[in-house]
């Protein structure tokens, strides 16, 4: 991989209804040592289908791209990623499943969700005892038997994943087949490839301890990106959790994007890959 990447992007994504999202951050760094950058918002803030748009108009460029959301479901746990509901054999036909049920704006996913609710998701104690609702995918589990605190199905609280997870499948939807998606597509010759990220993962690398991964000052974010590699950044305006978990994650994807554990990890069987995905980083 060494020369395949001449730019490595991270974006902070959002479930969040409507049609204009703050959450959203997306930076760009290139190969050699220059700090990220945020990409420049149109408009007050970026939509989801305008982030499908950047990427699509880019396409054909050699980008590394990193989204820190869900590509997929629980699967091989039991068989379905929803039991009983629409049957969808692999990740394609869950993102599919999604698209069509949802008419919620750009792109969102709330509907699916409400729509399920107490049946595969959690929103609160009125859906019956949460530990029904969780259920991980493989690459969640950790090798000492531990688990990431959210699962796709608990819709409830700030760690909630699931609302940006489902509304991430609707535009992964509009990608496929024009951009390649890992691992449910091979690392093409060129172009785009876009690979699901923790920006935790990213933090401990880069040396922030457990429980104090976010850095809400230019001086911690520049203290983990030289744990990385990477030149001081750019000061920014306002110092926000979505900011810089975009810019020092795309850092680390410049950094790790050679390491061939991280491409082949040892749970990555063919089913794996093809139902439920994996989080680049997880080996």
């Amino acid at each position: 991989m060494a020369d395949r990447f001449t730019g490595f992007v991270a974006i902070d994504w959002s479930g969040a209804h409507g049609t204009a999202h703050p959450g959203i951050r997306m930076a760009y760094c290139a190969n050699g040592r220059s700090a990220p950058v945020l990409v420049p918002r149109p408009g007050r803030a970026w939509s989801r289908q305008g982030v499908a748009d950047w990427l699509l108009a880019r396409a054909d460029e050699p980008l590394l791209v990193g989204f820190d959301f869900s590509f997929s479901a629980p699967f091989v746990e039991r068989g379905a990623h929803l039991p009983g509901d629409t049957p969808t054999p692999d990740a394609r036909s869950l993102w599919a499943h999604v698209d069509d049920s949802c008419d919620d704006p750009d792109l969102g996913a709330r509907s699916f969700l409400d729509a399920r609710r107490g049946r595969h998701f959690y929103f609160g104690a009125a859906d019956g005892r949460k530990a029904d609702f969780l259920h991980w995918r493989r690459c969640e589990v950790a090798a000492d038997g531990g688990r990431k605190p959210s699962t796709v199905y608990d819709a409830i609280g700030a760690s909630q994943v699931a609302k940006a997870s489902f509304a991430g499948m609707r535009m992964l939807r509009r990608l496929d087949g024009r951009i390649a998606i890992w691992p449910f597509d091979a690392v093409p010759a060129g172009g785009m490839l876009v690979v699901e990220i923790y920006t935790t993962i990213a933090a401990r690398d880069a040396g922030r301890p457990r429980g104090r991964s976010k850095m809400r000052s230019g001086e911690a974010l520049d203290d983990a990106l030289a744990h990385l590699g990477s030149d001081r950044h750019r000061p920014l305006s306002r110092y926000d959790d979505h900011s810089t978990d975009a810019i020092l994650t795309s850092a680390w994807l410049r950094t790790v994007a050679d390491r061939a554990d991280l491409w082949r990890p040892a749970g990555l069987t063919p089913q794996v890959a093809q139902t439920e995905g994996w989080t680049f980083g997880v080996s």
